[in-house]
This record gives C-alpha cells, structure tokens and sequence, in this order.
C-alpha cells in the first residue's frame, strides 16, 4: 500500500516562488499526499497565493524561524512520511513517488535525504554553479551522510515527532545539519537517493552568491568549532572546498611575500599548489563540464579558485570571531544532546483552505 506523504513547507515572504513550489507539488504524479504551509508571519501577499492551493495553511502568530514551521507543520500533519522542502523548491512529477519508493526499500529508523537538479529553475551562471555544487557536495556519500539538508528530507512521522523535532533557539542555519548529527547520535540511520530531486529557485548574481558563501561559512565554522568537526568532508562543507579556501588564502600570502621582497622564490610555490588545488577538485570540476559544457566549467573553475573562496574564508574568519567573542551566539551552538523538546505552541491553529 502506497504511503500517504505530508509534504511540509516553511514559508517567510515567499510570493515570488511559493506559487511555483505549490503548482509542482499538485502537478505531482504520486497522488496519497497532503500539503501543509506553515506562513512565518510573512508581510508579503505569500498568503493570498497559498489560499489558491488546497492545502492547509498554517498562520504563526510572531515571526519565529524556519525551524518552529516545519514543527508545527510537522505536529499538524496527517502522513505516514514528513517530506520537508523549502519555499523556493519545485518537486519534478515523480519526486514523491521515489520518496514513497525509497521509504519502502529502507527501515523507519532511516531519514532519506535528496538534493537539488544540477540545473535550477533560473538558469544563469551564479545560480547554475551553485546548484552543481550542491548537488555534487550532497551526493558523494549515500550511506550514512554527514547531514540530510531540509530541502529535500523524508522521515517517519513517528521518528520525527519522538525526536522532538528541529531546534527553535539554534543558530539562524544548519538546524538540518543539528538535527542530523543529534538523530545519528540516538541510533537513527541517514541515506541519501541522488535521486530524489527538487529543482531550486536562487536568483543569484554576483553579490548574492559571494553573500551566501560567507553566510554559510560564518555559521558552519561556529558549529563546527563545538562540535569539533572543522576538518570533516560535511556535504557542502566539503574537504574540496575547504583545501580550495586554504589553496587561496596560502597563495595570497606567497604573493604578498613577493611583492614585499621582489625574490622570484615566492612564486614558485604557486604552480604547485594550485595543481594540487585543482586535484582534489577534479571531481567537482567534470560536476561542472558534465552538466554545462567546457565553457561553463572553465568559467566555473575561474570562479572557484580566483572568487569564491574570498567570501567563504572570510566568512570562516568571522565564524571564528563570532565564537570566541560572542557568548549570545555561541549558546545556541548546543551539540551532542540526545534528545530536544520542541517549543511549538498548540495554539497556533490552521486555516485550512481548498
């Protein structure tokens, strides 16, 4: 018998991409599923679109974070499987139905993860290279990832809910990668189906994809200081990147030693480095050619060891700041507690349209 899948999403001014994430998830071919929006106290008109959908939408009182929604979300559903995507997803026709597939292959005590298509929604070249790598970074391990990413996570309710959900005093991001890390510690098993894929909405340019490279790092290397796991190949905290953004930062410094002394000698470490740089990442680069072409991979690498790196390490830095001198963030960096009870209020109720 099919499982019946709540599909759960979180939604913070979505307008511009929660009614393209809706008609892909009604377009769905896998038909025992119910959709639950839970509106974080969105002051766009992200309200009157999710009206137009039959599904249940949820109305937080205060503005409380992605983690409270999907909480709520999840403790007003009805499914057998919590299938948790973002906002600014689109599900392909036969996303649920692999989900019910691979739920069926594996034990309840598993969290099934997928990742994003190569390609995204919008197809210009920030948005295209961070989707590849992405979904390369997602991919490499299927068993027992490091993390299954809420873009794309399926789980049994009743694993879920025992759990006690994802953290509402964390860190702005990476309550995912917690959750993980704190489901792994109670016994519970991660798999990820390459499979399983939703194709994401990032608009990014220039300033918007270097923004999020130090986001993410700000905050991955906060957590990762705690947990102490700074060095490990984590999906998008990847050991590619991570020898990328110290190829880049050892290069810089060699090149600041020439200019002050003018000796040649300083330079010559260079050629090695970054071949050693583009080694490791070789993978990663045919990730690159495989999905665009040499054009897009040359244009890709050029940005992956001259650009990128700058704002991820730079961000890492300010990760590092962040810990040592501010206590009020460094509290809600809690790990390696086995058990977390959700906040969620029961009086948020839902609205329930269509």
């Amino acid at each position: 018998m099919e499982n019946f899948i709540s599909v759960v999403i979180p939604n913070r001014n979505g307008s511009a991409t929660i009614g393209k994430c809706l008609e892909s998830v009604f377009s769905s071919r896998y038909k025992r599923f119910e959709v639950i929006v839970v509106d974080d106290c969105s002051d766009d008109d992200s309200v009157d679109i999710i009206k137009r959908f039959p599904c249940k939408l949820i109305q937080l009182k205060r503005h409380s974070g992605a983690s409270r929604a999907r909480n709520v979300g999840a403790e007003n559903s009805s499914g057998d499987i919590l299938f948790f995507i973002d906002a600014d997803c689109i599900l392909r026709e036969d996303t649920l139905s692999i989900v019910h597939k691979t739920f069926s292959e594996c034990s309840s005590d598993t969290i099934i993860g997928g990742t994003y298509t190569k390609v995204p929604f919008d197809k210009g070249f920030f948005s295209t290279f961070q989707s590849v790598f992405v979904n390369y970074s997602e991919t490499k391990k299927t068993d027992n990832p490091d993390y299954i990413a809420t873009h794309a996570m399926a789980i049994d309710v009743h694993t879920f809910r025992d759990s006690g959900g994802f953290r509402e005093d964390f860190l702005p991001i990476l309550e995912d990668v917690e959750f993980s890390h704190r489901l792994r510690k109670m016994g519970y098993k991660l798999h990820m189906n390459p499979e399983i894929l939703v194709q994401h909405i990032f608009n990014y340019n220039l300033i918007k994809s270097l923004r999020n490279g130090f986001r993410k790092s700000k905050y991955w290397t906060m957590y990762s200081i705690k947990n102490r796991d700074l060095f490990v190949d984590s999906g998008t905290a990847s050991l590619e990147l991570k020898v990328n953004v110290v190829s880049y930062f050892l290069s810089l410094l060699f090149i600041a030693f020439w200019i002050y002394s003018l000796k040649g000698v300083f330079l010559y470490p260079l050629p090695i480095i970054y071949a050693f740089n583009i080694f490791v990442n070789r993978k990663l680069i045919k990730a690159f050619y495989d999905t665009k072409g040499l054009g897009f991979a040359c244009l890709s690498l050029l940005y992956y060891l001259m650009v990128y790196p700058l704002a991820v390490g730079i961000g890492a830095i300010a990760g590092v700041i962040a810990y040592l001198f501010s206590p009020e963030l460094r509290k809600l960096i809690r790990v390696n507690d086995r058990t977390y009870t959700s906040s969620c209020e029961t009086t948020d109720n839902p609205s329930i349209r269509g």
